[in-house]
């Protein structure tokens, strides 16, 4: 696919699509900007090119109705802030009005769309509404890795009407990072694969081990794997329907020579509250009635032994409850351990994401994806349909 800096900006009308689904509070201010500044190089070297930008992107789950809760109007306000300089908001992605605002702009001027998804035709990718969101537009830029999963319309069709079409900064040091730590890793590598449901990562744990030297699982996911051993999990979370494919996955890592390492002690608690009883056992004695919430401090030190001479590290999925401080100290202490190898980092998206800005390690690793389920897929060894749209048109517009 192409890319933002091998085509010509100056004073084009360009529209970014951009990912501010950005957490807010109750009074719907921003906790966490991370995704609003991790797009600001693309923007600035648009701007530095004298091109009018325009900026859409979804927030929230309106499910294609409009309210109040989902507009991206604290966005605008902070991406203000954050590039020092005026921002219009638009009160609609497309229309009369949304039209007329686009014809007002000057070079140097941003403007940002109402939530996409406000519109039912934005998730069913509609050809219409891809049509006039590309209305008076120079160049698409797909800066959006987080959606790049989704064939919605901002992100495939309407790469079928926009003159150009390439991939912003953040879409490229996504794929490039990707491809470096799974096609051409410094070896070994390990990955780590926690989080709560092993269905979701079912498929990404059987491709991971087509390219990984060690891994690790640790969170809720590694219940149906004690299960596949034949340990008492009590009322934990646990998928039974896939306590065979768990035994089979282990099996083929043994068969590949790939080290395998689960929890060998666990935090548990006898019920998932804050106010709960815990305590520390081995994995193998885990009581009837009690939930396990977090790995044990001898299996901390454990996956940290695992992670001193790894190359690189791709990590996806805490290592327990961390959303409940008592049962986040295996996740936290995991985020250090990770930090301070001297390996290449790099951290698919969601949860993990959170626990590394929370534990105050984000600048010691080398990539924090901010995608979680386009990461997800990636690792699976699935196509994206936000790039392989734009790698079809370049395909139809290659030049000799």
């Amino acid at each position: 696919m192409k890319y933002i800096d091998e085509v010509d900006l100056k004073g084009k009308t360009v529209f970014i699509r951009v990912d501010f689904n950005v957490p807010l509070d109750r009074n719907r201010n921003i906790t966490d900007d991370t995704r609003i500044r991790a797009v600001l190089p693309t923007i600035n070297y648009c701007l530095e090119a004298n091109a009018k930008v325009i900026l859409a992107s979804h927030l929230g789950r309106p499910r294609g109705q409009r309210n109040e809760q989902d507009s991206l109007t604290p966005v605008a306000r902070r991406l203000a802030y954050r590039l020092h300089k005026k921002v219009k908001f638009a009160p609609d992605c497309i229309g009369a009005e949304v039209d007329k605002l686009k014809k007002k702009m000057k070079g140097g001027d941003v403007l940002l769309l109402e939530n996409l998804r406000f519109h039912p035709e934005e998730e069913k990718n509609d050809p219409e509404f891809a049509k006039e969101l590309m209305k008076g537009i120079d160049i698409y830029v797909d800066d959006a890795f987080a959606v790049a999963h989704r064939a919605h319309a901002s992100v495939e069709a309407v790469t079928h009407f926009a003159p150009a079409c390439v991939a912003g900064f953040l879409m490229r040091d996504e794929v490039l990072y990707f491809h470096k730590s799974m096609e051409e890793p410094a070896r070994p590598l390990v990955a780590i694969i926690g989080g709560a449901k092993i269905s979701g990562k079912l498929t990404a744990l059987i491709n991971l081990l087509k390219h990984v030297d060690k891994m690790i699982v640790g969170g809720a996911m590694a219940n149906t794997f004690f299960k596949a051993m034949g340990y008492e999990v009590g009322k934990s979370l646990v998928d039974d329907s896939l306590v065979d494919a768990a035994k089979d996955l282990m099996s083929t890592a043994l068969a590949k020579n790939i080290k395998f390492y689960l929890p060998v002690d666990c935090v548990v608690a006898d019920r998932l509250e804050r106010q709960a009883e815990t305590k520390i056992v081995p994995v193998q004695e885990v009581p009837l009635d009690w939930v396990i919430v977090d790995i044990g401090p001898a299996t901390v030190t454990l996956f940290g032994e695992v992670l001193q001479n790894a190359k690189t590290i791709i990590w996806n999925g805490p290592m327990g409850a961390f959303e409940y401080d008592a049962f986040g100290r295996g996740t936290m202490a995991m985020v250090h351990k990770v930090a301070e190898s001297y390996a290449l980092t790099i951290v698919g998206g969601g949860d993990t994401d959170v626990a590394v800005h929370k534990a105050g390690e984000f600048q010691k690793f080398s990539y924090v994806s901010t995608g979680g389920g386009a990461f997800l897929e990636l690792m699976e060894g699935k196509k994206l349909p936000g790039i392989s749209a734009l790698e079809a048109w370049a395909k139809r517009n290659h030049h000799d």
